[in-house]
Parts: C-alpha cells; structure tokens; sequence
C-alpha cells in the first residue's frame, strides 16, 4: 500500500512539473509592441477599397477598412496591390480595422507583421487582434493559428487576403 502511495506521489509531482515547464502561450511583450504600432503615423489605406467594405466571403471580420505601413507600402504596384508572387518585406505591418458597421466606429484591429525571424511568427507573421484599448483578443502568442488557414488561400500574395477579395 506504502508503496502506491509513493508511486501515486511520485507521478503526481512529475504531472506537476511538467506543467509548470510548458511554454505560455500568450505573449503579452510582443502583443503590446504589435499595437503600439498600429497608432504611428504613414500608413496608407489599400486604394481597392476606398471607405468601409462589408466582411466578404467567410470573413470572420465584417465592417472592415485595410491599411498599410511605409514598409509594405514599398512592396505595392501601381494599382496599390501586392503584384502576384511577391512579398512583403520584413517589417511590413498590415492593419485591418474592423468596425460596427458601415457608417460605425471602430471595435477592433487585426493585425498582421512580417516578421519571419520573431519567436510568435507564423508563416512569417506574426497575428494578432485587439480591442481599441489595445487589449488582444487574439494574442501573437497563438503564433496564427485559427488565421493561417483562412489566409493561405490568397492567390499567392503573401497571405494577405484583401487584394483577392476587394
């Protein structure tokens, strides 16, 4: 009987352990530096949608208006897309604004950067979403996942959705 106890004991302390070792999954330093990014000045808004769009597709979005930082801004053709094929350069943050409704106000961000280098990339990326306190509701620690799939049907513009879409 001392014996199972001790067994019991033993597997109990490890269960414990090893739970205590697993990696946290959210990732509150890069979702802070991720949204304070999208507040800084020189994003451009994508010219194939020039007011709020409603979510197309299976767009978990809805009301929705795309921009662009300087970094991906350089990686646009004339016509302000992503020519097919191409990527966007490391740094390039691409921010969608998600809004109550077409004349609404704004309840949410997502947000993706390029970032192939970073612990919490996915696919290159990193993703996130926020309220507009800055809160995730998605955190970058989630490395994509419940994105990446959605965003990998894009006719090969480098997971970004909106040129095929709008």
């Amino acid at each position: 009987m001392t014996k199972y106890f001790y067994l019991i004991t033993i597997l109990f302390c490890l269960v414990l352990i090893s739970q205590s070792c697993k990696k946290d999954t959210t990732s509150p330093e890069n979702d802070s530096a991720l949204f304070a990014l999208i507040s800084q000045s020189g994003y451009i808004y994508y010219s194939g949608t020039p007011g709020i769009t409603s979510g197309v597709g299976n767009s978990p979005h809805g009301f929705e208006r795309v921009r662009f930082n300087a970094i991906a801004q350089s990686a646009l053709d004339s016509s302000g897309k992503l020519p097919i094929g191409n990527s966007f350069p490391t740094g390039s943050v691409i921010v969608k604004e998600v809004y109550t409704s077409a004349t609404g106000s704004i309840n949410q961000y997502a947000v993706m950067k390029k970032d192939p280098a970073s612990s919490v990339a996915g696919n290159s990326y990193e993703w996130a979403e926020f309220k507009t306190d800055g809160s995730a509701t998605f955190s970058t620690g989630k490395k994509g996942n419940g994105c990446i799939s959605c965003h990998s049907s894009s006719t090969n513009r480098d997971l970004v959705r909106t040129f095929d879409l709008h």
